[in-house]
C-alpha cells in the first residue's frame, strides 16, 4: 500500500455490514449535521460463509471484509483502521424485566438509585432467560428500555429528583449469547481492523428510517436481510422492543432452487427478474431453460406469504396490536409483493407500510451516490449513528486492561458498560450473607450475616459511581463485590463449650454439632419441659456457661424453665438465674409491639381474664399481649 496514504482520522467514520449474503461498507465524514456518504462497496460471500445472521466461517468472512476495506481505502486515499459494526444473530433474546425497592424512607430519587433499579430490572430479565437456556452459555446485554416506572405505586416516565419510597421500574432487555459477539470480534480481527464500537442490526437501521422525533408514533421496522429478519418497535419516544425472525430472503431463493433446479446465483438472479416477460437460465443439469416472469412470481406466493405471517406474528407478539405505521428495509424488502402482504396480514392499509428510504436524507447525503434503497438501511444506520453522536467512531473505552465490548445506542453509563460485558447488580453491591435466627430455649436470637465486600469502581484512575457517564478513551477499573458470609452456628455454639447434655431440634434428638437454619426451634435437655407435667419438683443443675455470661457460676442455680402459649404460639423460657418467677411484663419485648410508637392501649390476658403487668405466670398459661383498638 502506497506510504503516502493517510491514516483514519478521528473524523472520518467507517461502519461494515457484515451479511449473510453480503458485506457493505460505507464511509463518510458529517457536514452540516448530517453524514456525508464518501464512499461505498459491497461483496457477497463466494460462499455460504453465513446462516441466519451468524458467522460461520470466520476465515472466509474475513477475506470477503478485507476486500471490501481495500476498495475503500483506495477510493478515500487513506488507511483504514477503526469500524463500527452491528450484530444480528439468530439467538437473539429479548425478555421483559421487573424489579420493586423499597428505601428506608421517603427520599429523594438520584441517578444512582435509578442505576440500582434499572439494573435489578436487567438482571431479573437475565434470570429468566438463564432459567430457559444453557447455564454454562453466556449472554451480553445489547441494551434495554425502560418501559414504565412506579413511585409509591403511582405511574411517572422519570423518577429523578422525585421524593418517594416504593420504586418500581419495567425494562425490555435484549441480550445476544456470546460466540455471536466473539465471531464478529473475531472477523474485524482477522480483517485487520479494531472494533470501534457495537450495536444491534435493528437499533443502527431504526436511527436511519426512523428519526428520533417521529417515535412518538408506534412505528416499526422490519429490516429483512437473507438470513435474518430484524424487527425494532418504538412508540412514546422510546425503542420498547426488539425481535427477529430466521425467515428472510434466503428462504425464498431456496424455493426457487428447489422449483427450477438451479444453483443459488441463479435463484438470486431470478428473484429480481419477477416483471420480465421471460427469463433464461441454466439448471444444474446444465439445460438452457425458459420461464416466463409471471410463473416465477405465482412460485414465490406461498414463501412470500409465510415470510409476511412471520413477520406480523413477531410484531404483534411484541407490540400487541397492529402500529401505527411500518418500515421494510434490507434487500429482502424488495420482493414483489411482499409489502401488500405485510399490509394483509397485519389488517393495515397498505399506504401505512412503506419501503424504508425516504427518510434517509433527514439524517445522510452524497453528492455520488444514491441513497434511496431499502438495502442501506443498516450500513446506513451505523454510520449515521456514529457520525451524529450516538456513536464515535473513536469510541474506545478499556476495561481492566482490554477494550470493552460496546454495544452502543446512545449515551453510556459506567453501569450499563459493565453489564454489555457480563457483570450484574450483584457483582456491583454484593450481598450481605444471610441471617440466621433460631429460637433456644424459648429465646429468640439472631444472628447477622457478614457484610460483603464493597466493589472497586473507578474511571481513569478516581473513584466513579456505575452512573456515571463513559467518554471515548476513558479507562475503567472494576473489581467485582464479594458477598459476605451467611451466619452459621450449631447447638454447641449456643450452648456453650461446656455443655455436655442432649439437645432437641424442631422437637426431634440432634447432635450438637449439627447446622441450624433459620427458624429452627432448639431445646435443651437441661431446658425441656412437656407441656402436660406438672409443676416438677425442682432439681438443681449447673447453668451451661453461655446463659451465665461466662465460665460456671461458683454455685450453681435452680432454673426452672416455663412453658406456656404467647398469642396462640408455644413458648419455653429458660429459668432465670435467681429460680425467681416469670411475670407477664416479662414477655413485652416477645410481642412484637413497638411500644416506643404506640398510640392505643394493651390487651393482656391471662387465661382469658384481663391482667396487671405483675401477674406472675405458671405452666401452660394463655398470655396475649397485643394492641387494643
Amino acid at each position: 500500500m502506497p506510504q503516502e496514504w493517510k491514516k483514519q482520522d478521528h473524523s472520518l467514520i467507517y461502519a461494515m455490514d457484515i451479511g449473510t449474503r453480503s458485506i457493505i461498507g460505507v464511509a463518510g465524514r458529517v457536514a452540516d449535521e448530517r453524514l456525508e456518504v464518501l464512499a461505498i462497496e459491497k461483496e457477497e460471500h463466494g460462499r455460504r460463509a453465513m446462516l441466519d445472521g451468524q458467522i460461520e466461517d470466520i476465515d472466509q468472512v474475513a477475506k470477503v471484509a478485507r476486500r471490501v476495506t481495500e476498495r475503500m481505502e483506495a477510493k478515500l486515499g487513506c488507511r483504514l483502521s477503526r469500524v463500527c459494526v452491528a450484530a444480528a444473530g439468530r439467538a437473539l433474546r429479548t425478555e421483559k424485566g421487573h424489579y420493586a425497592m423499597e428505601l428506608p424512607q421517603v427520599t429523594r430519587i438520584t441517578s444512582d438509585i435509578i442505576s440500582n433499579l434499572e439494573s435489578g430490572a436487567v438482571a431479573d430479565a437475565e434470570r429468566q432467560i438463564g432459567e430457559e437456556q444453557d447455564s454454562q452459555r453466556r449472554s451480553y446485554l445489547v441494551g434495554y428500555t425502560v418501559s414504565g416506572y412506579l413511585l409509591d405505586r403511582y405511574p411517572l416516565t422519570t423518577l429523578k429528583d422525585h421524593n418517594g419510597q416504593q420504586l418500581e421500574a419495567e425494562v425490555v432487555a435484549t441480550f445476544l449469547p456470546s460466540e455471536v459477539v466473539e465471531s464478529l470480534y473475531a472477523v474485524m480481527a482477522a480483517a485487520g481492523l479494531e472494533v470501534a464500537s457495537l450495536t444491534l442490526e435493528p437499533i443502527a437501521a431504526l436511527n436511519a428510517v426512523i428519526p428520533a422525533d417521529l417515535r412518538l408514533l408506534n412505528l416499526v421496522l422490519a429490516d429483512i436481510g437473507a438470513g435474518t429478519t430484524d424487527i425494532a418497535i418504538c412508540r412514546d419516544g422510546a425503542v420498547v422492543g426488539y425481535t427477529m425472525a430466521t425467515t428472510a430472503g434466503d428462504e425464498i431463493t431456496e424455493t426457487l432452487m428447489r422449483r427450477f433446479l438451479i444453483d443459488f446465483a441463479t435463484a438470486e438472479r431470478m428473484k429480481m427478474l419477477l416483471n420480465e416477460a421471460t427469463v433464461s437460465y441454466r439448471d444444474i443439469l446444465g439445460l438452457e431453460q425458459s420461464v416466463a416472469g409471471s410463473e416465477i412470481q405465482e412460485t414465490l406466493k406461498s414463501a412470500a406469504k409465510a415470510l409476511a405471517q412471520e413477520i406480523a406474528q413477531r410484531v404483534t407478539g411484541i407490540n400487541g396490536a397492529p402500529p401505527s405505521a411500518m418500515f421494510l428495509a434490507g434487500g429482502g424488502s424488495k420482493l414483489l409483493g411482499l409489502r401488500e402482504m405485510v399490509a394483509q396480514e397485519l389488517g393495515m392499509d397498505e399506504r401505512r407500510v412503506a419501503l424504508a428510504g425516504n427518510n434517509y436524507d433527514i439524517s445522510a447525503f452524497s453528492r455520488e451516490y444514491e441513497l434511496n434503497d431499502p438495502e442501506f438501511a443498516t450500513p446506513l444506520g451505523i454510520a449515521v449513528s456514529a457520525g451524529l453522536g450516538l456513536i464515535s467512531d473513536s469510541y474506545r473505552i478499556m476495561l481492566n486492561g482490554k477494550p470493552a465490548k460496546l454495544f452502543r445506542s446512545g449515551s453510556l453509563t459506567v453501569l450499563d458498560l459493565l453489564m454489555m460485558n457480563g457483570y450484574t447488580s450483584a457483582d456491583l453491591v454484593g450481598r450481605t450473607g444471610r441471617t440466621l435466627s433460631v429460637t433456644v430455649d424459648g429465646q429468640r436470637l439472631t444472628f447477622r450475616g457478614e457484610s460483603a465486600m464493597p466493589c472497586t469502581l473507578r474511571r481513569n484512575g478516581e473513584d466513579t459511581k456505575p452512573s456515571a457517564l463513559v467518554y471515548a478513551g476513558d479507562s475503567i477499573e472494576f473489581i467485582p463485590a464479594v458477598p459476605g458470609a451467611s451466619a452459621e452456628r450449631t447447638p454447641a455454639d449456643l450452648l456453650g463449650v461446656d455443655y455436655a447434655g442432649g439437645v432437641l431440634v424442631n422437637g426431634r434428638p440432634a447432635a450438637l454439632d449439627t447446622p441450624l437454619r433459620s427458624g429452627d426451634q432448639v431445646i435443651s435437655t437441661v431446658a425441656a419441659v412437656l407441656p402436660e407435667e406438672p409443676e416438677p419438683e425442682p432439681e438443681p443443675a449447673a447453668a451451661p456457661a453461655s446463659w451465665q455470661g461466662g465460665g460456671a457460676a461458683e454455685t450453681p442455680a435452680v432454673r426452672r424453665p416455663l412453658f406456656l402459649y404467647l398469642n396462640g404460639e408455644p413458648l419455653v423460657l429458660p429459668g432465670k438465674q435467681d429460680g425467681g418467677a416469670y411475670f407477664l411484663m416479662d414477655l413485652l419485648d416477645r410481642s412484637g409491639i413497638d411500644f416506643e410508637t404506640l398510640d392505643v392501649p394493651l390487651v393482656l390476658q391471662v387465661n382469658g381474664a384481663d391482667c396487671p403487668f405483675t401477674q406472675e405466670l405458671r405452666h401452660n398459661d394463655q398470655v396475649v399481649i397485643r394492641r387494643g383498638q
